[in-house]
């Protein structure tokens, strides 16, 4: 796990992962990541800032090419479920972020790559409940930090989510 910050990892994980700290905008710090492993997560973000960046994009581009120099074909991603609804349907002060999860999901579909898209809405503080996802569209408000957790792993190994974009929420 490649991490800016240790103290950002929950406790109850801390001894079930190995962590790199770095950059995922420095390329020695995520091939230093993906040595060795089967299959990536790739979950970026910028914590409550709103700002437009290109980080997320650019990360994922270093991730990609350190993918590619490794062998690895399996990944899922993270981006905003924003990216499912018109452009004039988003708030405002997320266009430019979103425009940040675009230029990052153009990226991971010309990849080549074995990509699964996930794209979570509001992630909840809550515990895990029965879930949905879909293709192109969410299919609700709300999904578990838990149950996304797990679905990035799981998913890797679910072929009729490979090349997909994939919305997920919990059932209400």
């Amino acid at each position: 796990m490649l991490v800016r910050e240790e103290n950002t990892i929950p406790a109850e994980f801390k001894d079930k992962v190995e962590v790199v700290k770095g950059d995922v905008l420095n390329k020695a710090d995520v091939e230093k990541t993906i040595q060795g492993v089967d299959g990536v997560v790739i979950v970026l973000g910028t914590r409550n800032d709103t700002k437009p960046t290109t980080m997320l994009s650019e990360g994922t581009k270093n991730i990609i090419e350190a993918m590619k120099k490794e062998g690895l074909k399996k990944f899922s991603a993270c981006m905003s479920s924003f990216l499912l609804m018109p452009a004039d349907k988003v708030p405002p002060v997320f266009h430019g972020l979103n425009a940040d999860h675009q230029r990052m999901l153009d990226a991971i579909k010309s990849s080549g790559l074995e990509y699964r898209a996930v794209l979570p809405p509001h992630i909840a503080n809550e515990p895990s409940a029965p879930f949905q996802t879909l293709h192109d569209k969410s299919p609700g408000r709300s999904i578990s930090k838990y149950d996304l957790g797990k679905f990035f792993i799981d998913c890797l190994e679910m072929e009729e989510h490979s090349g997909k974009v994939i919305g997920i929420a919990t059932i209400k």
